[in-house]
This record gives C-alpha cells, structure tokens and sequence, in this order.
C-alpha cells in the first residue's frame, strides 16, 4: 500500500486534537477509551454513553488522520466508547460541539434535525449529526458535479445508509431520514415530511432556499498546524512501558517473548479494539501492544495470484480494495471480490467497520467461535492466512485454521490472501465454463449493527452438459456459517455429491437433504428449525434457477459484468438478476406523507421546532450525566443475583486488584437506623431496595459497589461473587402457569377491574361465530432507552440532599427516598431536567438509583 510513513523514535504522552483544542496527556490507563477521556477530562459531552458495546451510535465522533507522505486527510466515524485513548495519538477528533453550537451558530445540520423535527428525547441525535457529516465529507471528496446551492454531492441512498446503525428508540426515522435527505443533490422535495421550513404548495425552488444553507466548500475538517508537526516527526507511543507501538515483526517477536517470558506480565495485540463490544473484559492487562503499525499486517497487495489483506487492515479499507476496478484481474476474478465487498458492507456499522480489522475478526472466529460474516465469505472464496509463531511462518487455507485449536499469545495472523479466480487460467476447467459466486445473509436487520441467524458463500464452476440438455457442476464450494455451530464449515457431503451432476430437481432435492444433515445448530442454539431452513432456501436460490436451463448458458450473465446479455434460454433470462451484482438496492424508504391540518385553532396544529432541539443535535443539551461531577466524587454499581431464589451467604472479589479501588460496599445493612429497605413503591406495594437474606428472582439488586471512579466501580461488580446456598428451599417460581398452581397472585387494585359492558353470556349465545379456547403468550418487552439508568446525589445546607435524576415520576422518588434513610420529604429535592428516553423504563426501575446514593453519608457526593 503506496505513501507507508516512516517512523523514527518514540513519545511518552498522547497528543491530539478535539475540535482543534489540543490535549497532551502523559499519564494514562492503556484502557481508557476516548469516551472515558472526552466525558471525564473534556468539557464535551455531546459524546454519549449508551450501549458501551459499539452498537447504538449515541457515542460516534469523526476521526481526522494526517498523512505527511501523501499530504493526505482521511476522515472517519469511529465509535468512542470502543476505542482506546491511546490510538488516536496524533489524530483529530470532532464531536458534533465542534459543528457548530449556540454561541458560534448551529451547523445546518443542527438546524435541519431541528427543523425537519428529527429528535425528541435528544440524547442519540448528536451521534447521527457526525455520521451524517462523515458522509458529506467523502461525498465533498468525490469528483461528482457540483450540486444545487444549498444541497451537497450526496446521494439519497447514501443520506439513508449514513445513520444505518445509529439507532433512535422515540423518533421513528421518518424524521431523520428526511433531515439526511434534505443534503442530497438528487432529493425529491416531495418526498421529504412535514417540517418547519416550508409551507404546502410552495416550489422545489422556494422549498430549497428556505432550508438551512449548506456550504459545500468548507466543510472539509481543519486538520491543526501543530498535529501536522506531529504526524511529520512520525514518533511512535510508548506510554510508561505500558503502551507498545512495534514497527516490524521481529520487534513485534522481541515483544512477545518478552511477556511470555515472565509469568506476572498479560498483553493484548490492539488494531481496532472493537471486539471489546461483544467480549467484555474485566481483567487488566500490564500491557498493550499496537500492531497497527507494521508493514507486513498493514499491507494491501495485488498481483496476478489475487489479493492480501494484511491482518490489521480495516473492514472499510478491506471493501474499498475490493471494489477497485484493475486491468490486473479477469471479470470473474472481479466479481468474486465485489461480491465479497458488498457482503461486508453488511457487517455491523460504517463506523464499526471504520476501526475493526480484518484480522482481528477472523481471529475471534478462530479462538471464541465469534459467528463472524468475514469467515464465512473468505471461505467459501478458497482464502489462505499466513500465521506467524515465533521464528516461524506458515500458510493455511482458512479452513484448516478455523479448525486448528484456539490460536495461543506467541502465535500472530499475519494477512489473508484471496485467491484470483480466473477460468482461463485453469487447465482443468472446461472452455466453456463459467464462474458462480455468491453470498448469504439473514438478519434481524438488513444494515446496520444485527448478527446473523446464518451466513452463506458458494462458489461454482458449470458448464452446459455434453451429452444433452442441462447445466452441469464441475466443482463447488458452499460455506455456511453463524448458524449455531463453533465457526464456519464447508458442506463437503453436498459439494461431493453435487459435482459431477447435471442439475435437476431431483438432484437438488437429494442435495437438500444432505444439507439437513450437514447444517445442524448446536444444542442451545436459539431458532434452530429456522437456522436450518434458510441454509436449505439459500442452497436452492444458488441452483434453483439453473435445474431449467436446456439450451445453453451465458458467462456475461453469470458473471453479472455485461448489459447485452446474451442467453439462449428464456426461463433464465426472467432469472438473470439473481446473479446481478451490479443491481442497486431498494431505498430504505420513499413515501408521501399527508397530513389534514385545520385552521379553526390556528396557530394550534402548526409544525413548529420544538424547543431546545438545536441543543439537543449540537450536543449542548444537558442530561444527567452531563453534569459535572463535584470534585472526590464516587460512584457506584449493582451487584446482582443470578439466582431466583437462594439464601446469601457472602459476597467476595475474584480479582484481588479489586479492593483496592473499592471505597465501600453497601447491602440491606447499611439502611440508615429509622429508614427502610425500600428501592420503590408501586401500585402492588413497595419493593426491597437490596436482597435481604433470601433473593425472590434472579437480577433482584444484592448490593451496591462504591469506588472511585465509574469504570472501577463496574470492574468490582463485574468480577464479584455471591456464595448461595439453596438447600430446604422451595422450587422457584418460573412461570405463570407456576404461579397459578401455586396460587402466588398478586392482589389486583379494585379501580383496575374492568367495568362489565353488555351481557357477555347473550351476545356469546347470539354469535355467528365463537372463540371456544384461545391460549395467548406475550413474550417479555425491552424499554430500550438510549440513556442509562442515573443519577447524582449532592448533599445541600441543613441536612439536606439534592439528587439530579433521569426519571419519569420524581415526586415517587421524592418520597421514597425520605421513607428508605428514615428523613423527612422536606430534606430531599429531587430534579428532573430532560431524560434521555423512558418509555415506562425510568418510572419504577429507575427508583433504586436515584435511593443508593442517599442511603450513603450525606457528607459525601455520589455517582451511579
């Protein structure tokens, strides 16, 4: 890969930019991530924390890198709270204050959202303000023509992919997806909704001018003169020995053989960090080695053979590689890597795909049987890995590494090779064969962050049969992967049976039953019957078409590259753009949206900006964790049960690192004298703040951690353990059939009793038509807010205590929370600015949070 930077001596601190502002920090934890950093050491707060897990978009930030070689910026969305302070030496970050914001002016982004009525609660809207603006800086980089005045180069299917894994739980993203809209050079302005821009039966034009203006031209990111000076030095991080930054592998080799030479040292390798989303991790580690910067795994390489993608290449960079149009590679060749592409474009996020590296998710395949995409389709491609262990290096196909044990810590993935798929090269293929390629996926969710129920690649070499009428498999390969089982396979019985055979519905059938056997979930695989049905539908939509063809067969269509088709059998010409990899994807959505407003109480009805929602977009909206926290404030973590009902004998910490950080840990002890052991009170009555000494369900709060910091309290409670024993207890009670038998009802208020309406019994007896028996399930719900569970507790004059809290009924806390440390109401005020989403999620279950705090000595500040 051409400009590779030369590197020359190291630094201890990590130096970068945040909306130009520089911060040099020579003293930090390797696993802080920028999150932590941006929402703890920075005054902006735009950045949210949601998930925590890369999977909701509330925390992505834009990602400016300076190449001193090429004289280059590349920018990029990353998720904050996945990635690690360290990695961004050098960089700029931009959050969505550095916009624009109510001092300097709102961004048109800002005002568009606003307008277009694109947030309500607000706390996931500045997340889906920078992905929008990512996509308009590549768009400003294309060589397209210049757009309409106050439009962008953007399309509309870009807009819409631009927020693919931002997730919104109240808007709707009817909204949403019209304020992206609204940037696009080809936009229908019929097609975008109400807003507060525009009156009804006005122009394109006029509907146009009245939009925020969009200046195209400067709104590439300000990469700082002092950053630049930086990247020009080339000096690598290495922070107190904790943070290593190796530029060759025989370095990356002394690194290695160094921890294993010593027994109290850990490490981890680090390119993206995104893996930390789906494996926790609550261990730490003595050291991080950054091996994003050696050659050897950096490198995208073609030649005739095909292309290497070296281990620490993104996803991103990995698809921009792919669809590189060269003279090098013959049109299947091409297909085959197009295909592969566009298959990972549906992997996770963009800004997932942005930081995760290729290696890096085809080793969580092979070590934590991750159900990885990226396996499944390099399979059935015929990939090789070159795997580095020790002083020695080794190529595999990827199927033998999947299949080897879990890669031990000297061992290194080194690169993936793709090989060229090119028939004219092949002596043993036939001369007129041609080329099958094509990949699988179901997900809850076409784009954006969704695992799969199952994966799929196949691969095949047909040519017309001989001796009569029909297509005939020469080879094929068909990987399946995702569906339950320890890492992706390939269906040797059926590509067994399969080639040599002239296709039919006979064949295909008795293929299909050699698929059941072979595409068997695991026990404990949730969905298996469905599992498996979709590896039978995507085998038969692979050959389907292709049992019916008689008179011949054309490698244009096949191959999907040519316009003037040429095929000699009508039934497949109606088939043809199946394997159509050109063929442009269906919006995510087109609509007309017509609402009948009346005038009689005019201006009431009238879209008009709802208040605070440019805030809310710039990030300047203040939630409760925005707050600042007041200085020697802890804060705090449940500890749950995992058991429905046992008695608690102790609590202990499985990491012995633990309790130092560790200020206090609190139970249904620790109620003050004259208070109650009250977490929040219901119409059914009051339920227990903590577990007393008997647990009534699994997930019933059993203690609370305190520690000096969030992240060191979420540690603690991660790696505690509850010592129960269940024995001369009854069975719990599991479900409401249980509940029945068991007569364990709740008592229902009077006022919720349904008032009888009409004679039931008569108009059962009159009916055409009666339901005899009906049995109806209702599986359990998800609130889904965006916002966590919080709250700050500051102790005031007089005894008394204000807790700042995201809850939909303060005045039940208020009360409360008085009843639980035994105090009267008047010594508790508790405030409620804006909740970042609630749904019923932040009524009952948001009580005992705003309570922990309080129960603790009100001399001291608490966070939770």
């Amino acid at each position: 890969m051409g400009g590779q930077q030369q590197h020359g001596g190291t630094r201890h601190s990590v130096v970068f930019a945040v909306n130009g502002e520089k911060f040099e920090v020579s003293s930090v934890d390797p696993s802080t991530t920028l999150l932590e950093f941006l929402r703890y050491h920075t005054r902006f707060k735009s950045v949210k924390l949601g998930c925590g897990e890369g999977g909701c978009g509330a925390c992505v930030v834009l990602l400016s890198k300076y190449n001193p070689e090429l004289d280059q910026l590349e920018d990029f969305t990353i998720s904050s709270c996945l990635t690690l302070l360290c990695s961004v030496n050098g960089c700029l970050i931009t959050t969505s204050e550095g916009l624009g914001n109510s001092k300097t002016g709102f961004h048109p982004i800002h005002q568009r959202f606003a307008g277009f009525h694109a947030s309500q609660c607000g706390f996931c809207t500045p997340g889906m303000c920078m992905s929008l603006f990512s996509a308009l800086v590549d768009a400003e980089k294309t060589h397209r023509p210049e757009p309409p005045p106050g439009l962008s180069k953007l399309t509309i299917s870009e807009a819409e992919k631009a927020i693919a894994g931002n997730l919104c739980r109240c808007t709707g993203y009817r909204p949403i997806a019209d304020a992206c809209k609204s940037f696009a050079a080809d936009v229908d302005i019929e097609d975008l909704g109400i807003n507060s821009f525009w009156a009804k039966g006005e122009s394109k034009e006029v509907k146009i001018s009245r939009l925020p203006p969009y200046k195209h031209n400067g709104e590439l990111c300000r990469f700082p003169l002092f950053l630049k000076k930086e990247n020009s030095s080339a000096m690598l991080l290495d922070v107190k020995g904790s943070w290593h930054s190796p530029i060759s592998v025989q370095e990356l080799r002394n690194v290695l053989e160094s921890v294993e030479g010593s027994n109290q040292i850990s490490s981890k390798l680090v390119a993206g960090n995104t893996g930390m989303g789906y494996y926790k991790e609550v261990e730490h580690y003595d050291k991080y080695i950054d091996i994003r910067y050696i050659p050897e795994l950096s490198v995208i390489r073609r030649d005739q053979t095909g292309i290497e993608i070296g281990a620490t290449v993104t996803i991103s960079k990995a698809i921009e590689a792919l669809k590189e149009e060269t003279k090098e590679f013959h049109s299947e060749a091409l297909m085959v890597f197009k295909k592969i592409a566009g298959h990972m474009e549906k992997i996770a996020s963009r800004f997932i795909r942005n930081s995760a590296s290729v290696g890096g998710n085809l080793v969580m395949a092979q070590r934590k049987h991750f159900p990885s995409d990226v396996a499944t389709v390099l399979l059935g491609a015929g990939a090789m890995v070159n795997i580095m262990t020790g002083q020695k290096c080794e190529k595999l196909m990827l199927e033998e590494f999947l299949e080897r044990p879990p890669l031990d810590s000297r061992s290194i993935l080194l690169s993936v090779e793709i090989p060229c798929w090119d028939l004219t090269r092949n002596v043993t293929s036939e001369t007129n064969s041609v080329l099958l390629f094509e990949t699988y996926r179901a997900a809850p969710r076409p784009l954006g962050n969704a695992l799969p129920h199952l994966n799929a690649a196949f691969l095949a070499e047909v040519s017309p049969c001989k001796t009569g009428d029909g297509i005939r498999v020469n080879n094929c390969r068909l990987a399946f992967g995702a569906f339950g089982t320890k890492h992706a396979i390939r269906a040797r019985r059926v590509e067994e049976f399969l080639t040599g055979k002239v296709l039919n519905f006979g064949v295909l059938y008795e293929a299909i039953k050699l698929l059941r056997d072979s595409v068997v979930p695991e026990d404990g695989t949730s969905i298996p019957a469905y599992r498996s049905s979709l590896a039978v539908g995507f085998l038969y939509e692979f050959f389907g078409s292709l049992t019916e063809m008689k008179n011949g067969i054309s490698r244009d269509w096949l191959c999907g590259y040519s316009n003037n088709v040429s095929l000699k059998d009508s039934h497949v010409q109606q088939n043809h753009k199946q394997f159509d990899e050109s063929k442009v994807p269906t919006l995510l959505s087109s609509a007309e949206q017509v609402v009948q407003l009346s005038r009689e109480y005019y201006p009431v009805g009238e879209p008009i900006t709802k208040s605070g929602a440019a805030l809310q977009a710039s990030g300047e909206a203040i939630y409760v964790d925005d707050i600042p926290s007041p200085i020697n404030c802890l804060y705090g973590a449940f500890i749950y049960s995992t058991k429905p009902l046992a008695r608690i004998k102790g609590i202990e910490f499985k990491s012995e690192s633990v309790p130092d950080v560790v200020t206090a840990l609190l139970s249904y002890k620790d109620i003050p004298e004259g208070g109650q052991n009250i977490g929040s009170k219901t119409i059914f009555g009051s339920e227990p703040l903590f577990a007393d000494e008997l647990t009534r369900c699994a997930g019933q709060p059993v203690a609370f951690v305190v520690a000096d910091s969030q992240k060191n309290a979420d540690r603690a409670a991660d790696v505690a353990v509850v010592d129960y024993e269940m024995g001369n207890l009854e069975p719990p009670i599991l479900s409401v059939e249980e509940a029945v038998d068991r007569s364990s009802l709740f008592e229902v208020p009077s006022f919720l009793y349904p008032k009888p309406v009409g004679d039931i019994s008569k108009g059962m007896n009159e009916a055409d038509h009666r339901i005899l028996a009906a049995e109806i399930k209702l599986g359990s719900q998800y609130y889904f807010y965006m916002e966590t569970q919080t709250a700050l507790a500051v102790p005031d004059e007089d005894n008394c205590l204000v807790v700042y809290s995201s809850i939909q009924c303060p005045e039940s806390a208020h009360a409360t929370i008085a009843r639980c440390l035994g105090i009267p109401e008047h010594n508790v005020r508790v405030i409620t600015r804006r909740v970042g989403g609630a749904f019923g999620g932040k009524a009952i279950k948001a009580m005992p949070f705003n309570i922990v705090g309080a129960t603790i000595e009100l001399l001291t500040v608490y966070r939770y």
